[in-house]
């Protein structure tokens, strides 16, 4: 096996577009199930200590609408939702997200390419202006991101 360094690369390739990598240690069809399927996403997208998944609904699908909710332990919530623009299980999924209030809108694409043992994982995040896309980075959105690809390769090591 390949050794892979398991940390997320964040590219600023444009000043709208934000592009993260990281290699995840699973093959192609588990990577794309677990970022895909509401039983996998709420076992390991938590973000910080004291937040858990309750709400995960998702149509994967063209046209399919996503909505996810994390709950802190004081009650505080928070929701993403989207529409799947595109899914071809497990090389690629586009879809549009926002995170509500003066969130805007991002253009999401996700690619899973075998590599090894395992499956590159590529995030290309499309924003409608660059004061948006700093806004979002300005929410410690990588920290959060590198948290949950943590979590995620804890929750890769257990049996699934």
């Amino acid at each position: 096996m390949q050794n892979h360094e398991k940390k997320m690369r964040v590219a600023l390739d444009s000043d709208t577009t934000v592009v993260v990598t990281r290699f995840i240690p699973a093959p192609q069809d588990l990577a794309f199930d677990v970022w895909s399927q509401c039983r996998h996403l709420q076992k390991w997208m938590l973000g910080p200590p004291g937040w858990t998944m309750p709400h995960c609904e998702m149509d994967l699908r063209p046209g399919g609408a996503y909505r996810w909710g994390w709950r802190k332990e004081d009650g505080e919530e928070m929701f993403i939702t989207g529409v799947f623009n595109e899914v071809d299980r497990p090389h690629r999924m586009v879809s549009t997200e926002c995170w509500g209030g003066d969130w805007a809108e991002s253009l999401n694409t996700m690619t899973f390419t075998p590599e090894g043992e395992g499956t590159m994982f590529k995030l290309v995040m499309e924003f409608p202006s660059k004061a948006a896309r700093d806004a979002a980075l300005e929410t410690g959105m990588n920290d959060g991101m590198q948290m949950g690809f943590d979590s995620l390769d804890t929750y890769l090591s257990q049996p699934l």
